[in-house]
């Protein structure tokens, strides 16, 4: 079937439609992964945006219960250049077509991909729509036009879970560093996390760690969280705007000095408010499996994983109670702060990656070690 990619500057792609033969909308932004697609669909930070892979073949592999980083696909349309039908991996249990098909969700196909994303680096993150319904592109650039901007938009508690819950499952039987006897050991800490969005990865590393972890509703308050009496609080990464999470950014700072506090990309945006620091949108954002980004106290460089479009401004948090650990070798950009009397750090990008190297994986041992050295 035909799919058309229509953009809100009026720029139209018309391909092949595969998945669904549906109608989606979005902020279009690209992802440089070479392999991992599965969990992009399943990240819900990729909520309210259809994303173009640059990788130019996709869903040869098929897909899997065990590459979910959710329990269903949250992008809400995928751009690529050559979409397979077929899967060819052991591990394949249905092919990404009928996956995709099953969710919804509209593949658009046999396109330039590469002029897609050159446009995008060129005029930023544009709205967008693809549909394999309508045939007047016009129509569609109208709509695209009509989609509201992410800029103010709280998505955090609209994909956060809706009731507390236990997770408990450690890494994955296929994780390259699988962890050996951590089901017969009783958990080391209890760690609460924030759920503005969080990926299962990022579950399976705390309770790798040792951690027991108690998965909270966005909105919970600090009085409720800290009456379940954790080690440590955990703030997950999410879709949206930051600013708009007022509840949050409040809740931080009641539990600042309280309680050891890590946060991932949206929760370190939102740690970067709650210490009175500002953020800013990117202008196509950091989406992909190989951005270089620097430790300042070492020099060493991690190649890292990264799915954001909002950052924070460093100059809003000059003073002496921060430090500044990580800064992006592409664009300089804040990746990464640590307060020096409170136990509290956050990361912008994602060291439990899945999709992406593991580079960074050293981060969740940090926080058990702050966890013991407060207790």
């Amino acid at each position: 079937m035909q799919a058309i990619l229509a953009l809100e500057d009026g720029r139209v792609f018309t391909g092949k439609g595969y998945g669904a033969q549906a109608e989606c909308y979005g902020e279009v932004v690209f992802n440089t992964s070479l392999t991992g697609y599965q969990e992009i669909f399943t990240d819900p930070s990729y909520t309210g945006q259809i994303v173009v892979l640059t990788n130019p073949e996709i869903g040869n592999y098929g897909t899997n219960p065990d590459d979910q980083e959710a329990t269903r696909p949250y992008i809400e349309g995928l751009v690529v250049r050559e979409f397979s039908k077929v899967s060819s991996n052991w591990r394949s249990q249905e092919v990404t077509d009928a996956y995709l098909e099953r969710y919804k969700i509209p593949v658009i196909a046999d396109i330039d991909s590469r002029a897609v994303v050159r446009h995008l680096r060129q005029h930023g993150s544009l709205r967008g729509v693809i549909s394999s319904l309508e045939t007047d592109a016009k129509k569609l650039v109208e709509k695209a036009r009509a989609l509201p901007k992410m800029n103010g938009m709280d998505l955090a508690k609209v994909v956060s879970t809706k009731q507390r819950y236990i997770w408990e499952t450690g890494e994955r039987p296929h994780e390259p560093t699988e962890v050996v006897g951590m089901k017969d050991e009783p958990p080391l800490h209890h760690v609460v996390a924030y759920d503005f969005g969080i990926k299962h990865n990022i579950l399976r590393k705390l309770a790798s760690e040792g951690c027991r972890v108690t998965v909270v509703p966005a909105e919970t308050t600090a009085e409720d969280v800290l009456a379940l009496k954790p080690d440590g609080v955990f703030l997950s990464n999410g879709p949206g705007d930051p600013e708009p999470c007022a509840y949050a950014v409040e809740a931080i700072r009641k539990m600042m000095g309280r309680v050891p506090i890590f946060g991932i990309c949206l929760g370190h945006q939102l740690v970067g408010l709650a210490l009175g620091g500002k953020t800013f949108k990117l202008k196509f954002g950091h989406h992909g499996g190989n951005h270089p980004v620097k430790q300042m106290q070492t020099g060493k460089i991690e190649i890292t994983a990264h799915n954001h479009n909002f950052a924070v401004d460093p100059d809003s948090l000059q003073g002496p109670e921060v430090d500044f650990t990580h800064i992006d070798l592409n664009d300089n950009t804040l990746e990464g702060l640590r307060h020096r009397t409170l136990p509290l750090f956050s990361v912008q990008y994602h060291p439990e990656a899945s999709p992406g190297p593991h580079d960074s994986h050293y981060l969740f041992k940090d926080f058990v070690r702050m966890m013991g050295e407060w207790k």
